[in-house]
């Protein structure tokens, strides 16, 4: 055992003992139960690491191959396990490798603490070598950040930190401590973890008059209409959000992020909001009487035209976040507060109902999406493989029991559209950002957030190749992940666009790739590529049952586009389907 840590175990009794930075911060990431950390070494970050040499039995570490991966990964942690997610990085290069990340994280409220290094304090500002001003950088994309130059602030900081991540309407924070607060001795007085910040509140007084209103609306509704989003898992309110639906009967569309918080087939679940999502839930948006949104932002994929999206309608919208409130859609009755707390007093004071002729209508609508685009999608008889078919085949041997992670791009609107979730926190994608990149590191995450559950990422040929250096992690850490690459040999969404809106000009989309397989057998993963329709259910089927990762790399149709589309500019009413 290092000597520090025999004299924190002495240390019982005198409750002060002299550790440095580096230890003082490994011991604050055990109290607040970190079992695993995303990260890549370096000058600036070295003394945190060779502590951490220390602690091999106690922090699990995983090798990124670049520090990107390693803070989708900490995404993917978060996401799949609820809990915040950890990365290290060094100075300069190493910091400034973690931003797209951290934005990504920013806008899809993922809780992360990412640590990194930095020049000795009193070489801040002169230029030195890896040094670059991390703080000012990351200001905009952090909910939080802090620069550490003294090791007394670190217990403190990094208590603060996880607080500040995980609390209210999760995001990320990022403390740069630099290395001589790493070397630092100084008498540590234990850890505390932290419950308040005097200038910090996470949730907003909840308002019962503004419960009332919003009861007494959704009561004298002929035509209500619930959109949820990402807010009803983050606060873990899925029962609660669950009890709310099936008492009020009101049929209910959910964002990308908000995908699973109920099953895909509960009778109340109409579909998939958005620029792709289905054809019911965005026509009918601007036929409802009272629009219930709950934990969703109405981002512009969602809303389409501002100034011709739900004009009719009351609006009741339940958010953690007051600055969402008003900052698209104007609100009648607002409902600020926790939706695990919300929800609940909601539920009490509205009636029961069926609503059975407003939900036939979601059904009627169904129908005709049915018969013009999806019957196609998922069970063509000739030509190429469909992305669609093969996201409906996965579902037939994972029986919606898997989670799905998914790149940026058309893949990703077919997997969010057709993949089967019968549970929460199955359906991990970048959604606000848009992030090219994201599954792989993603779904190693992934993996270790939901270490018993079955992790398929599903990635595009232009996203895969992003990232595709985790595949060492992959090779390294023997992280069991099933990568599924839609290899359609074009950038198919910017492909798309140019098709519909640019004359068929495809203007640099025709990507070139190198062959998949053997690359994934250089990392020691197993793979294969089908084309033919008579193969794919075994292929995926000896994908799925692989002891270990597996590379299936699946050759779908080079043109194919994805409807119902609500093309840039237009009403969520004037959806095309095709």
């Amino acid at each position: 055992m290092e000597i520090a840590q025999q004299e924190l175990a002495k240390s019982a009794e005198t409750k002060t003992v002299e550790v440095s930075g580096s230890v003082a911060l490994l011991e604050a990431l055990i109290i607040e139960g970190t079992e695993v950390i995303f990260g890549y070494p370096g000058g600036a970050i070295m003394p945190i690491y060779d502590a951490l040499y220390d602690y091999k039995e106690k922090l699990n570490h995983i090798l990124v191959r670049h520090e990107q991966g390693g803070i989708h990964a900490g995404q993917g942690f978060a996401r799949t396990s609820g809990k915040v997610g950890v990365v290290f990085a060094t100075s300069g290069p190493g910091a400034t490798n973690l931003v797209t990340g951290l934005a990504d994280a920013m806008i899809d409220s993922t809780p992360l603490v990412c640590i990194t290094g930095q020049v000795f304090a009193h070489l801040l500002g002169t230029d030195a070598f890896q040094e670059t001003d991390v703080i000012n950088i990351t200001t905009p994309v952090t909910k939080w950040n802090f620069q550490v130059t003294d090791a007394t602030e670190i217990p403190e900081v990094i208590s603060k930190a996880f607080y500040i991540a995980k609390s209210g309407r999760p995001g990320p924070v990022l403390i740069d401590i630099t290395k001589n607060a790493q070397i630092q001795k100084f008498d540590f007085k234990g850890y505390s973890k932290c419950d308040h910040i005097r200038s910090y509140r996470p949730k907003p007084i909840i308002r019962k008059e503004y419960i009332q209103k919003a009861a007494d609306l959704i009561n004298s509704a002929k035509k209500p209409f619930v959109l949820w989003g990402q807010g009803v898992i983050l606060g873990e309110a899925e029962q609660e959000f669950k009890a709310f639906i099936e008492k009020s009967g009101i049929p209910s569309a959910w964002t990308i992020l908000g995908a699973g918080a109920i099953p895909t087939d509960h009778p109340l679940n109409v579909g998939m909001l958005g620029m792709h999502g289905n054809y019911g839930p965005n026509v009918l948006t601007n036929e409802c009487d009272v629009l219930i949104a709950i934990g969703m932002r109405f981002d512009d994929r969602v809303t389409g035209r501002l100034d011709k999206y739900a004009k009719q309608a009351k609006v009741v919208h339940l958010d953690i976040d007051p600055s969402e409130i008003d900052k698209n859609v104007q609100t009648t009755v607002p409902v600020w507060g926790d939706c695990k707390e919300t929800l609940p007093a909601l539920t009490d004071l509205i009636q029961e109902k069926t609503h059975a002729e407003w939900l036939e209508k979601f059904s009627d609508h169904t129908r005709k999406e049915v018969e013009a685009v999806i019957d196609a999608e998922l069970h063509p008889t000739s030509g190429e493989l469909t992305m669609g078919e093969v996201i409906h085949q996965l579902n037939q041997l994972t029986h919606g029991d898997a989670i799905i992670v998914t790149d940026v791009g058309q893949h990703q609107m077919v997997a969010c559209r057709y993949a089967k979730l019968n549970q929460t926190r199955s359906n991990v994608t970048s959604g606000g950002l848009g992030t090219m990149g994201f599954a792989l590191p993603a779904a190693i995450g992934a993996k270790f957030g939901a270490p018993d559950r079955t992790v398929v990422a599903v990635i595009g040929d232009g996203g895969f190749q992003m990232t595709l250096q985790e595949l060492g992690t992959i090779m390294q850490s023997g992280i069991d992940v099933k990568i599924m690459i839609l290899n359609n040999r074009f950038l198919g969404m910017v492909r798309q666009w140019q098709e519909m809106f640019n004359d068929h000009r495809y203007s640099f989309v025709d990507i070139t790739s190198p062959d998949f397989v053997a690359l994934a057998a250089a990392y020691g993963i197993a793979g294969k590529t089908v084309s033919e329709r008579e193969n794919l259910n075994d292929s995926l089927e000896e994908m799925i049952n692989h002891k270990g990762s597996f590379l299936l790399e699946v050759m779908v149709t080079k043109e194919n586009n994805v409807f119902p589309m609500v093309p840039q500019g237009c009403s969520v009413a004037e959806i095309r389907l095709k």
